[in-house]
């Protein structure tokens, strides 16, 4: 039996194999509010024979938030839309987490009702764009500004948006939550020298820059337990102009610190274009010494790839990206080695049940033995 389609215990979960359904950004929700919907309970269950979901990004607040047609998880609205959705993935056996994120500078006046977008420090991202539509679904990639740098009532405030997302995640009937802290917003922004200028104890020095992330995942543990919280880290995922000389150290510090706090889980978020850097060996090696609870890890895995990383020991459980999107049914597809659909990226952000509901499962003949 190939290890990926393995049970795992998560904690105290009990997961029906090592795939996860990893985060994607759909941007499918009702409005006004960014409330989930039953449309969105149908892509979560037809995708829930994974071992675990994490949800696309969730927003924590008004301000949070950088691209239209995102959820979030803070008004009652909002988590009674998550409640059929959470429903319907346990119901076909998948544990789901939710992911909560605040964009930082990644985000535009129009989520900001016409203020400036908050950050670590007052620099605006070069060449990042977020996706801005109409009520129709008719969307558009916008430039983003310079934002404000944040006053300290300001990173006081989004750590208690955290911790009050996260009791309200729980309350929609999430397993756990993830906090993202990769991937260019808020939490790596403070991770990251050249997004992070600040003169005040959350920059210049590596424990410094850590500081918001740490008090981020305390709030959130004293909200909700250790043992439902995740961390996503992307160490050497440079978009959003964030290359920085010092993450991975940065990173690996970090860890040290989650570990201590005995998370559920860090989860590894890895470059997946054509020319993207591999992650050294060396890496993996010593991040699996530092943190010994689960490692997810994600970026254009295949079967044997995500075979190769857990005989290894550097993961415990393997997520799957676009893969999901066109293939609800990608664990039977894979466990049996069957040809997987072709994406439709068109289909991507925003938009109906055209490319998110109507992805068919492979009508697979039973075997009789």
């Amino acid at each position: 039996m190939k290890k990926l389609f393995e049970k795992a215990q998560l904690k105290s979960l009990d997961l029906q194999n090592r795939v996860v359904m990893a985060p994607m950004t759909r941007a499918r929700t009702s409005q006004p509010g960014n409330i989930p919907n039953d449309m969105m309970a149908t892509y979560y269950q037809q995708r829930a024979t994974a071992g675990l979901i994490i949800s696309e990004a969730t927003q924590i607040s008004d301000d949070s938030q950088g691209y239209s047609f995102t959820p979030g998880v803070y008004t009652n609205e909002q988590v009674k839309g998550w409640q059929p959705v959470t429903k319907a993935a346990h119901e076909q056996g998948a544990a789901m987490f939710c992911q909560l994120w605040h964009v930082g500078r990644v985000s535009h006046p129009t989520f900001q009702k016409g203020e400036l977008p908050i950050a670590p420090s007052a620099l605006a991202p070069i060449e990042t764009k977020v996706w801005i539509s109409d009520d129709q679904g008719n969307g558009n990639m916008v430039d983003c500004i310079q934002p404000r740098e944040m006053e300290q009532s300001d990173i006081d405030r989004v750590i208690k948006d955290f911790a009050y997302s996260a009791k309200r995640a729980i309350e929609a009937g999430f397993d756990g939550v993830e906090i993202h802290g990769g991937n260019g917003y808020l939490i790596d922004q403070f991770l990251r020298t050249n997004s992070n200028k600040r003169t005040d104890n959350y920059g210049g020095t590596r424990e410094n820059r850590i500081r918001f992330l740490i008090e981020v995942v305390d709030a959130v543990i004293a909200a909700i337990g250790a043992d439902k919280v995740g961390v996503r880290l992307a160490p050497f995922i440079t978009f959003k102009d964030m290359n920085c000389p010092d993450i991975v150290p940065t990173i690996l510090e970090a860890s040290r610190q989650l570990q201590a706090r005995d998370i559920a889980y860090m989860h590894l978020s890895e470059a997946d274009w054509d020319d993207a850097p591999v992650i050294p060996e060396s890496f993996r090696i010593e991040l699996r010494e530092i943190f010994t609870n689960t490692i997810i890890v994600a970026g254009s895995y295949t079967q044997e790839r995500a075979d190769d990383v857990l005989r290894k020991g550097y993961a415990d459980l393997v997520a799957f990206g676009r893969p999901f999107v066109s293939n609800p049914d990608l664990v039977s597809r894979l466990e049996h080695d069957y040809e997987l659909a072709d994406l439709d990226g068109a289909t991507l952000f925003g938009g109906n049940e055209r490319g998110y509901t109507d992805y068919p499962a492979m009508q697979i003949a039973e075997i009789v033995d």
